[in-house]
């Protein structure tokens, strides 16, 4: 006998069965097993249903199996399409790993005939790649192949920095340069240029991280199934190499057994090591300084009442005068100008001086020649601007007997750095009442930059003594386009260089060959230079004492790779006295320096300075 409760009726068992019929499942209701008696679905209830999702699941992936099937072709197609595309995919990863492995880390390296070789750390990679365990394989490959991309992205910034610094990225010291590259960006392309370029740049590292790291994993996933394969593959390759080694074999100048990335790590260990300890060496350096308990009364005596004007042409280099096409011009401009302030009573010194940088780092070039160290990377600048190092314009400002002026148009934000160079007011590119266009980098022109310089100190009625740094900038890279001399009468408040802007060349112009950019570049030369010989000739008197420099050579371009870092450095005065000074320092009379005229670092200058217009005169 049968006693149904009211939770089971007849007619709740079919609404049970009814659900997984209607899924599909082909039994019909009154074929259903009845429930339990616990209320729970029965063994075979569950399986049916679990059988009829799966069913329709399967249907649906099979649905889209014969659709794709249908679009590869016949069964004897796809598999040749699936063949083609695991071979495909293997000899892709093969050429990335290769081409991270080969990649040069200088732009002047970057030729076909770089790729033409063998290198044994692709050799080395495969032979790990064999002997990694099979749970660990994955894993390991993936993790070998980010290191591949971190090396292939270190090659990659050294390459940047050779092309503008002439030299590789420092590890430890030039981390803090990419954020002057994101404010160079902002400077000459907007806020929008530069999220641009650093999104840009992160969208690439990960690019080639991801790259990396799925080749390696996929390069071992194929020796792992062909490993017998493999491993002769790899001792052939092993032998071939030594037998390059053996016979010196070359592709394009260089041994075909590359050793690329062996020598990159070997050079990047050592440069670590150095850079770690260069704080402490800069610390010991930075402690001897003869003139750091100078008695101010001894100080600077032979330019007393004298206006002393340190003036930086940007990228005025060596090559500016010696190169056999830029030369020239400039040696006309030189010759000219020597002749003119020769006529206005003036004369003349010059030298070289050895630059810690090239191509760019300006502002190390200044902080060596102003404090006697030598400050080539950021570091060394940011111990020296947080110390009490004695200046050569804070020197003046020592005696009492000077005012100190900066004039910086290239200086757009805060810059606390003028205090610790001794400087009593700062005319940065903010205050220096100009509303003319940008030329390039350059926010100013050189020409409005010493007008403006005249008019708010030099020009002064009743003034003291002054001694100024005043930073040049329109010869600044990238040389498009250049401003041009125009009547000093008419500058006013720089809206004469508007047209002068317009008919200018665009950057994309200038760049497009590089003779084009090295005629651009030494029209800036010209320009700085008839600016400032232009200034004296027009506001200069027998006090007037003048020294300009070059803060480094210009980008290689430029240079076509010159290994020179030096640049001319002149003293301009009207009293012969001043030049009485220095007249045991071998330099050569005007403006142009001698070929073999002496060569002394930058960072010697402010000793020299010191000691010559001291109270001993020498």
């Amino acid at each position: 006998m049968s006693h149904h409760t009211p939770s089971h009726l007849p007619g709740n068992a079919d609404e049970t069965d009814s659900g997984p019929a209607g899924a599909g499942d082909p039994t019909t209701a009154g074929e259903a097993e009845p429930a339990p008696a616990s209320g729970r679905p029965g063994r075979r209830t569950r399986v049916v249903r679990s059988l009829a999702a799966r069913a329709g699941l399967l249907s649906g992936r099979s649905r889209i199996a014969r659709g794709l099937a249908v679009l590869a072709g016949p069964p004897g197609r796809r598999a040749r399409i699936a063949r083609c595309a695991a071979v495909g995919s293997a000899v892709l990863a093969v050429a990335l790993l290769l081409a991270a492995l080969l990649l040069p880390n200088q732009p002047d390296r970057l030729t076909p005939a770089a790729f033409a070789r063998l290198p044994a750390e692709g050799i080395l990679l495969a032979a790990v790649l064999l002997v990694l365990p099979p749970r660990a394989r994955r894993a390991g490959a993936a993790a070998i192949g980010v290191l591949l991309g971190l090396l292939t992205l270190l090659k990659c910034l050294d390459i940047g920095f050779h092309s503008v610094l002439y030299r590789p990225f420092d590890l430890v010291l030039d981390w803090g340069l990419l954020g002057n590259a994101a404010d160079y960006l902002r400077d000459t392309s907007g806020r929008t240029g530069e999220l641009g370029a650093i999104a840009g740049a992160l969208l690439l590292a990960v690019t080639v991280l991801v790259l990396t790291a799925g080749a390696t994993v996929r390069l071992s996933t194929v020796m792992a199934r062909h490993r017998a394969r493999s491993v002769r593959v790899v001792l052939v390759l092993c032998t071939v190499w030594t037998t390059c080694v053996v016979f010196g074999l070359q592709s394009g100048g260089r041994p075909v057994a590359s050793t690329l990335d062996a020598g990159l790590l070997h050079e990047r260990a050592q440069q670590v090591r150095v850079s770690l300890a260069d704080a402490r060496l800069f610390r010991r350096q930075a402690a001897r300084d003869a003139f750091a308990h100078m008695p101010p009364g001894r100080l600077l005596t032979g330019l007393r009442g004298k206006d002393v004007l340190f003036t930086f042409i940007e990228s005025y280099g060596r090559s500016a005068i010696e190169d056999p096409t830029m030369g020239p011009p400039i040696d006309t401009v030189l010759k000219q100008s020597t002749a003119s302030l020769g006529a206005a009573g003036f004369r003349a010194r010059s030298g070289w001086l050895s630059s810690p940088v090239t191509g760019g780092g300006s502002w190390l070039a200044h902080s060596t020649f102003l404090s006697g160290l030598w400050i080539n990377n950021q570091q060394r600048f940011r111990s020296l601007t947080s110390s009490d190092r004695a200046t050569l314009t804070g020197s003046f400002r020592r005696t009492g007997a000077w005012r100190t002026v900066g004039v910086v148009p290239g200086v757009l934000v805060a810059w606390p750095e003028g205090r610790f160079f001794g400087l009593d007011h700062v005319y940065d590119g903010h205050h220096l009442d100009y509303h003319g266009p940008d030329f390039g980098w350059s926010q100013v022109p050189d020409q409005y930059a010493l007008e403006t310089f005249q008019r708010r100190e030099f020009g002064k009625r009743g003034r003291g003594p002054l001694m100024a740094e005043i930073i040049l900038t329109s010869s600044h890279y990238p040389w498009a386009p250049v401003p041009r001399m125009v009547d000093w009468a008419s500058l006013g408040d720089g809206s004469v260089f508007q047209q002068i802007r317009r008919v200018g060349k665009t950057e994309k112009e200038v760049w497009g060959n590089p003779e084009s950019v090295r005629a651009e570049y030494r029209t800036s030369i010209e320009y700085s230079l008839n600016s400032l010989v232009g200034f004296l000739r027009r506001y200069g008197n027998p006090n007037t004492v003048l020294v300009f420099l070059g803060d480094h050579q210009p980008v290689p371009t430029v240079t076509a790779n010159s290994p020179h870092k030096d640049v001319p450095v002149t003293i301009v005065a009207h009293d012969p006295k001043v030049l009485d000074r220095i007249s045991g320092w071998g330099w050569t009379e005007g403006l142009k320096p001698a070929a073999n005229a002496p060569i002394w670092g930058m960072d010697n200058f402010r000793d020299r300075f010191l000691r010559a217009f001291g109270p001993q005169g020498h």
